[in-house]
């Protein structure tokens, strides 16, 4: 049976896998399409996607104890900081190959070390790092799902996100991993 430390790693690739296929399917749209209001929490695919990419980045400069300090921290007052999806989905790889890099890092003990989170509303949070994790994956799950809805609008067919964790998966999974230059731990 998997550890919760390996469900985790293995989460944080599956993060990554499917910010790049909504990401890439996205890239089909035109500038306009993108920014267009949709129905759903936030008003439109870019600033859904924007909001993925805001929270990642702040996360995890708390996990990494940067905080207030992070430049990431400027970055996130910024409601939409990517006008482009290009810009957006270089920014979000990098923030996915950090999160996988910080996971590949951890030690099972790491899951239960508390770490302070800034939510810039003045109350000092204080989370252990795998229930920070386990909020994170879901909080993406939730707004790619949103997103995902928001392209069924759309002529772009919406990508299947939903297939990495099975063994009938690894084929096409690995070979979309790699070309993303992340490897599964399996």
């Amino acid at each position: 049976m998997p550890s919760l430390l390996q469900h985790v790693r293995q989460m944080a690739r599956n993060n990554a896998w499917s910010n790049a296929r909504l990401l890439a399917a996205c890239a089909r749209l035109d500038p306009a399409e993108l920014a267009a209001p949709r129905v759903s929490f936030f008003p439109s695919l870019l600033a859904t996607l924007n909001h993925i990419l805001t929270v990642d980045r702040n996360y995890l400069a708390d996990l990494q104890g940067s905080g207030r300090q992070s430049p990431d921290r400027l970055f996130a007052k910024r409601e939409e900081p990517f006008a482009r999806l290009a810009d957006l989905a270089d920014a979000q790889a990098r923030a996915d190959h950090a999160l996988i890099a910080f996971c590949d890092g951890l030690g099972e003990a790491a899951l239960d070390r508390i770490v302070a989170i800034d939510r810039q509303d003045g109350i000092d949070y204080r989370e252990a790092i795998g229930d920070i994790l386990a909020h994170l994956f879901v909080h993406q799950i939730h707004h790619r799902g949103q997103a995902h809805a928001m392209l069924s609008g759309t002529a772009v067919a919406p990508p299947q996100l939903d297939e990495f964790f099975l063994a009938a998966d690894a084929p096409q999974r690995n070979a979309e991993l790699r070309a993303l230059g992340v490897t599964d731990r399996r």
